[in-house]
């Protein structure tokens, strides 16, 4: 299985997580997050980021999902990337985590497209012809 960490400011990591276990009914496995609140030591965000990779790891590798391109969570792990094992998605959402928990057993190369292609699906111009709808 796929390992999953998520690296982000603040606490977005773990509030996606309880946004997963929420809609899944349980906390999944093999998923950690890095939360991000002092940019200062980049050293030490690498080495904490490399340590959860090693636990994640059972040999098909870990995918990352990074939140904002560009900001120091996303160039940290962008130092981290591995092609075939250590593989990365910026702009992590709700959406993008559950595609990632849903198709963890394929390759980690395929599930990085996935992820992606999860995030383009789960996001949707509201127009005022539908906000209604559900009402």
């Amino acid at each position: 299985m796929i390992g999953i960490l998520i690296v982000a400011h603040g606490n977005l990591g773990e509030s996606l997580i309880d946004c997963a276990a929420y809609v899944l009914g349980k906390r999944p496995e093999h998923l950690l997050a890095l939360d991000v609140t002092d940019s200062g030591d980049t050293e030490r965000l690498l080495a904490e980021a490399r340590g959860m990779i090693a636990t994640l790891d059972e040999g098909e590798g870990v995918l990352i999902l990074a939140d904002i391109y560009g900001a120091t969570p996303c160039n940290t792990v962008c130092r981290l990337v591995e092609p075939g094992r250590v593989e990365a998605v910026a702009g992590a959402s709700v959406p993008m985590l559950l595609k990632a928990i849903t198709y963890r057993r394929e390759a980690l190369k395929q599930l990085a497209d996935r992820v992606v292609q999860g995030a383009h699906e789960g996001t949707f111009h509201i127009h005022p012809e539908y906000a209604d709808a559900g009402a």
